[in-house]
């Protein structure tokens, strides 16, 4: 066999089926269409609406065919552990609904196997269903002889959608490794666990259709389906035992050599850690590039959890710090020019992993603070397996580093447990795995599914009109099709044509109205359940309204008009974004209604207020600069070599809608827009906030709504002006000088509150001796740190040591003491004199001040001097 890299198979597979009809189609996104499949999984998803006949391929095609970028987690636990398991990977396919079936794929399998690919005949070996004599007939034909060809049973060569549905018998192809490879069983063939044999082709012939009572039933049109692993392949090419020996992986693979200063193939558990983080780091470049973020749910967390899980691997080899941007370099590299998009999301990808790395550390000191915790708790010597297993889910712990630290406390990791846990999990993943291709084929839009094989879809003729003569093709209530609604009846109506857009992109649905003749209907909105299909929720108002009828659709223009004015806004605002913030900057998500606009974007931290402001200034002079708007269609790929932004992980066809406002801002859009930036009038950002882990969102108004916020906070300014009694552009100054007022009596109130609440008045009543005059008297130093509150400790003190009593205090006030001396008028007549108490003491401080009988302070510079001063009024009084 001739040596060929991994993009030498994909050329050459891709240009064979090509030649015999098939069109190319471009990998579609890891975010699949159909809401029940978390990721794509198999080359097929992109094409289920041909399957199901919903969509025709155009001629001259026969098929199609495709490399599909594809991601599976359900084994995530044995990726790195075989050569076989990855979690990402690409698989060539081809396709036909109802054009050519078993004879022609057979025969251009073998036909592409033998004379493109080389590989030897006598190591080819192919399965195919038990019952299905037909495709032996057609391999014998073919020059396989009868001892290369097994009868499997339908576990193995029959594929189900699921109970019922589309089905068929399979048919795949296999490379014999040779004896070194195999278990060394004299009944080894393929289908045994062992790898001597290496599946490489499954062709998929769906031809039943599957029915409750289990019988199948010809399908009108008979499809082929299949898959071939491009990496297992590429093992096969460069006689390799490995996928992790190919070109691609193998060089990812040293990129975690050099980072480490290990070598692979050295010791195991090194070469484990090195594979894991070249499978994942691809993974997690491909997710990110697809508009998936790292979250706690869905496929958010399955992307976190590769990252963590490839970081974690790193750190058991030495990898520290900020390094898989390393490996995503390197993919970038192998891969970008067949993906343009990790090329054009590099900055995105970057600022993310980067991001994530600094929030894991702080999750492993958790886990660590977990673990701690957990053995601190431990009555006997064993750690729990569910705690182990908690360790290894929630904080990424591998349950070896658990072992580890557990073993150096004396305490064993109960592993069974551990075992059982992660055997639960494993059946979760499996059954939601098994669950994929059934989702694939599943019809989960109902009525509406059917309306659009029947229908087709639906005419949009909103971009150039907003109102239109056109025929009621279909009705439909409470999810059934009825033929007319009555007065006051609601449901949803589906038009020939309709100027009405529906809801999709951010953009909310149309409004308006239906008239046909003395039947009035308003239309409440308009969505697109299946793609393509329009439908308008309705009510009817007057008359009637009957399929087949011809009605004048109208949309409520004037809530159009203000719907483009912020559609058109975002673009601006999306590229003034990127010019302050940087490229990394994506849109995330978006709502664009006729009263507000909001803009959800990638970035990872808080905007600075002067960052927001140079953000609405460059968006507001792109608008005013009165900027004609330029609406076309090209390629998608003349798109991105224009370097036009496309949408955070939306899905494109073939052909793409472009709005260019300007060089400045330029966006491949289905939505609705104004003619001229100069109609948005102007833009006003009302707020920036988080909505996850980074993802920020600013929320805005424009024209009208604009207008009326800014008229409000000047309503709010002079209202506030009026109640302070400043001029409105003095009101800060003012809030400011009464905010610092407050501030100080809040102050003075809590330490008058803790006095009051605190033990000072214990401690100083404590300290109650009697003069020989005959009254109570207290002379003492305080915490009190303020005159006033001196004064108002004297006035609690006196209620409560009852008449008559006396004191004299001291305290300390930013280093410099104050005195104080009051006495009741039983005391003052008893011979107190406050007055000449400070005048005798302010020497001892540095001070000096005065007062009457009653009372008098002092203020002074010593306070070293106040012992001194307390021990003349003791001579004093005493």
């Amino acid at each position: 066999m001739q040596y060929m890299t991994t993009a030498e198979i994909r050329e050459k597979y891709l240009a064979y089926f090509q030649e015999k009809g098939c069109k190319l189609v471009p990998s579609s996104s890891l975010i699949p269409d159909d809401p029940s499949l978390l990721l794509t999984s198999a080359g097929m998803v992109q094409f289920k609406p041909y399957f199901l006949q919903q969509k025709q391929l155009e001629a001259p095609y026969i098929g199609t065919t495709s490399v599909q970028k594809c991601v599976r987690t359900n084994d995530i636990d044995i990726i790195g552990t075989t050569g076989r398991h990855l979690s990402f990977f690409e698989m060539l396919g081809n396709f036909s609904f109802g054009e050519y079936f078993k004879e022609e794929m057979c025969a251009w399998a073998y036909d592409f196997s033998v004379n493109v690919l080389g590989l030897p005949p006598e190591r080819l070996y192919f399965t195919v269903f038990e019952d299905d004599d037909e495709t032996i007939e057609i391999w014998k034909n073919l020059g396989v002889p009868d001892d290369h060809i097994s009868r499997l049973g339908e576990d193995d060569n029959f594929w189900r959608a699921g109970p019922t549905g589309p089905c068929g018998p399979c048919s795949e192809i296999y490379f014999d490794q040779g004896p070194d490879f195999g278990c060394g069983s004299p009944d080894c063939a393929p289908g045994c666990d062992c790898d001597r044999f290496l599946e490489f082709w499954n062709c998929v012939f769906t031809q039943y259709d599957g029915q409750e009572d289990g019988t199948l039933a010809p399908l009108p049109k008979k499809n082929i389906d299949t898959g071939m692993g491009l990496e297992r392949m590429a093992a096969i090419m460069q006689g390799v035992q490995s996928n992790y020996e190919t070109d691609v992986l193998r060089s990812l693979v040293a990129v975690g050599e050099r980072l480490s200063g290990r070598t692979y193939g050295e010791d195991a558990e090194v070469d484990l850690a090195l594979r894991i983080i070249a499978d994942h780091s691809r993974s997690v470049t491909f997710m990110i590039a697809d508009g998936i973020l790292p979250g706690n749910e869905g496929r958010g967390y399955v992307l976190r959890r590769l990252l963590r899980r490839a970081i974690m691997k790193a750190q058991l080899i030495g990898i520290e710090g900020h390094f898989l941007n390393e490996y995503v370099d390197e993919i970038v590299r192998l891969m970008g020019d067949v993906y343009p998009e990790i090329v054009e999301n590099r900055e995105l990808e970057r600022g993310l992993i980067m991001a994530e790395e600094d929030r894991f550390g702080a999750t492993l000191r958790q886990g660590q603070a977990y673990l701690e915790e957990a053995l601190g708790k431990l009555a006997g010597d064993t750690l729990s397996g569910e705690e182990a297993f908690t360790l290894h889910d929630t904080y990424g712990f591998p349950v070896e580093v658990t072992q580890e630290i557990a073993e150096g406390r004396g305490v064993k990791v109960d592993m069974e447990g551990f075992e059982r846990s992660m055997a639960a999990q494993r059946e979760r993943a499996r059954a939601a795995g098994a669950k994929d291709a059934e989702a694939a084929w599943s019809t989960y839009g109902g009525v509406y599914a059917d309306l659009l094989r029947e229908l087709g879809p639906t005419a949009f003729i909103g971009y150039d009109a907003t109102a239109a003569e056109t025929r009621v093709v279909a009705l439909v209530r409470d999810g059934e099709r009825v033929d007319g609604l009555a007065a006051g009846e609601t449901g949803e109506a589906l038009l020939a044509a309709t100027p009405f857009y529906a809801e999709m992109g951010g953009e909310v649905g149309d409004t308006g109205l239906m008239e046909n003749g003395a039947g009035r209907v308003a239309v409440l909105d308009t969505r697109a359940p299946e793609a393509g299909l329009f439908v308008h929720a309705v009510r009817v108002d007057e008359g009637a309204l009957a399929v087949g009828d011809t009605v004048v659709a109208r949309v409520d223009a004037n809530r159009r008009a203000a719907i483009e004015r912020n559609h058109t806004a975002t673009h601006i605002l999306h590229a003034a974004l990127r010019r302050v913030l940087g490229d990394h900057v994506k849109q995330a998500g978006s709502y664009v209604g006729p009263d507000r606009l909001r803009f959800d974007f990638t970035h990872f931290e808080a905007c600075t207020t002067e960052q927001l402001a140079e953000v609405e200034r460059e968006a507001n002079d792109h608008i005013m600069a009165a900027v004609p708007t330029t609406i076309y269609e090209t390629s998608l790929e003349e798109a991105r070599a224009a370097g036009i932004t496309g949408l955070f992980g939306e899905k494109y066809g073939e052909v793409v809608r472009v709005v260019e406002a300007g060089e400045a801002s330029r966006e491949l859009c289905g939505g609705c827009h104004v003619g001229n930036t100069a109609e948005i009038g102007f833009l006003k950002i009302t707020s920036e906030s988080s909505v996850g882990a980074n993802v920020r969102r600013i929320e805005a108004v424009t024209s009208f709504g604009a207008l009326a916020y800014v008229n409000k906070v000047e309503a709010e300014l002079k209202e506030t002006a009026a109640i302070l009694r400043v001029p409105p552009f003095d009101v800060s100054e003012r809030v400011a000088a009464d905010q610092k007022v407050l501030k100080d009596f809040r102050t003075k109130a809590k330490r008058a509150k803790e006095m009051v609440g605190g033990d000072v008045f214990n401690e100083l009543l404590a300290q109650v001796q009697m003069a020989p005059a005959g009254y109570p008297v207290i002379i003492a130093r305080t915490e009190v740190r303020d005159g006033g509150q001196l004064r108002n400790l004297w006035d609690v003190l006196k209620s409560r040591m009852g008449a008559p009593g006396a004191i004299v205090v001291a305290g300390v006030k930013d280093g410099k003491p104050l005195l104080l001396a009051a006495g009741t008028d039983e005391a003052v007549a008893a011979g107190f004199d406050a007055g000449a108490l400070i005048k005798a003491m302010g020497p001892a401080v540095q001070g000096g001040g005065g007062g009457k009988p009653a009372m008098a302070q002092a203020g002074g510079k010593n306070a070293e001097g106040i012992d001194e001063a307390l021990e003349i009024a003791r001579n004093m009084v005493l």
